[in-house]
């Protein structure tokens, strides 16, 4: 089945307390017809709207294509964390790819939190950026591991924003009971995603890029122009984008075989008041060590927004809330009868080593996907740079695509069984603790 529509309604946006707490614009029209343009981007999400509000404001003629609406997949239901580096420590990354790379990744990674907090200052304030995002650890050999990549950030980039936080300290700011210890990255945040993407194609359209909705691309044909077959119309494009990342089909095989979908889902609780202080201390996000890694917050009208759970298929499982609402309970006994009022999933994309897949597939056709739980701030930089690159100055495009992403073994046919198995095993090694 089309994973465009495997979980959802078409452009019928999830029953979420991000929906529920922003005010939708209008939706815009189909494509109608065919047209010819400088660049045709696919998905409107953070990386190619990122992309189209660049291209744009360079002069090109851009167009967004979105199978359901703008901010409608992954960009608008996710945690709303905007994390420090990559799904991958950057002692390891050295020790891949050489220091020169690391380091200019990680000046990349800083740059895509800082365009976050710039555009939330600027332009988009109602997406409430907030300081602060904190990592819980289990047990002592989790502890020993995290602080050493903090004091490695300290030593080998003058990163000083991670505070150790022991058992006792942790507790102070996270109340429960199962962490040992943790970090506090205040270089780090949070965001509310869904008004955050959809202030993004505010943006580009003030640039001057136009966003279709409710329009699917169903085959594209390289060549220049590349040729893009819709429901309604063909569009043919200098330049292409794609940037669909877990609820792209397999229109592209390049793109498709090294990014496997996953889900995940949040719920919220109906508004704490005072209580949330006996759950979080301070206004900031959460994830832990788990493989299957739970992530909270509190919204700003105080509940509290909590993430995680295992899903075994890329279908929604029929019950998502015993499994997550477990999770929660799990680790914040006091919240056991707190009644939840939304609970939602959503799509994102995963790679072989968890960093981002950022590739030409094409001479004049660009990808970017994969970026493993760390899209908030880096599927906008990806976007940023492949508009870089369609203008020409291909640099930072070559950093990010110089990871080399390898395919799943078996390419689209196999990611699901694989999903599966792996998922099957990290789930129970986080049961184990092992």
């Amino acid at each position: 089945m089309n994973p465009l529509y495997r979980n959802d309604k078409p452009g019928k946006f999830p029953n979420s307390w991000y929906v529920a707490s922003t005010d939708l614009p209008r939706e815009r029209p189909s494509l109608d017809g065919d047209l010819s343009v400088d660049v045709c981007i696919i998905g409107a999400g953070f990386t190619g709207l990122s992309a189209a509000r660049h291209l744009a404001a360079k002069g090109l003629d851009v167009v967004v294509l979105d199978a359901h609406r703008a901010g409608f997949g992954a960009s608008g239901r996710n945690g709303g964390q905007v994390g420090s580096g990559y799904n991958s420590d950057q002692g390891t990354l050295t020790k891949r790819l050489g220091a020169d790379a690391a380091t200019a990744l990680w000046a990349l990674a800083e740059e895509a939190k800082q365009d976050v907090r710039d555009l939330c200052k600027s332009d988009i304030p109602e997406a409430r950026y907030r300081p602060g995002v904190a990592h819980g650890f289990y047990n002592a050999k989790e502890a020993d591991s995290y602080t050493a990549d903090a004091a490695y950030l300290a030593d080998n980039y003058g990163y000083d924003q991670i505070e150790v936080l022991g058992p006792d300290a942790m507790r102070d700011v996270v109340k429960s009971p199962l962490y040992q210890g943790g970090l506090l990255d205040m270089g780090a945040g949070h965001i509310h995603p869904l008004r955050y993407v959809l202030g993004l194609a505010r943006l580009a359209e003030t640039a001057g890029a136009r966003i279709f909705e409710r329009t699917e691309v169903t085959q594209i044909e390289h060549g220049d122009p590349a040729t893009l077959h819709t429901p309604k119309g063909t569009l043919k494009a200098r330049h292409v984008i794609i940037a669909g990342n877990g609820y792209l089909p397999n229109i592209d095989r390049k793109t498709s075989a090294k990014v496997m979908p996953i889900n995940s889902f949040i719920c919220a609780t109906e508004p704490l008041g005072d209580r949330a202080a006996s759950v979080l201390a301070r206004d900031i996000a959460v994830a832990d060590s788990k493989f299957v890694v739970n992530y909270y917050r509190m919204s700003e009208d105080n509940r509290f927004l909590f993430g995680g759970r295992e899903s075994y298929s890329i279908g929604f499982p029929k019950d998502i809330n015993t499994a997550l609402i477990q999770r929660m309970t799990n680790l914040f006994p006091q919240l056991t009868d707190v009644k939840v009022d939304y609970v939602w999933g959503g799509t994102l994309g995963i790679t072989m080593t968890r960093l981002p897949a950022v590739q030409r597939v094409a001479p004049n056709i660009l990808s970017g996907a994969g970026f493993s739980g760390h899209g908030v701030a880096l599927s906008g930089l990806a976007g940023k740079v492949m508009a870089e690159a369609i203008a020409g100055q291909a640099g930072r495009f070559d950093t990010l695509s110089g990871m080399k992403v390898p395919s799943f073994p078996g390419g689209p046919t196999f990611r699901a069984p694989l999903l599966t198995l792996a998922m099957t095993w990290y789930a129970l090694r986080d049961r184990l603790g092992v």
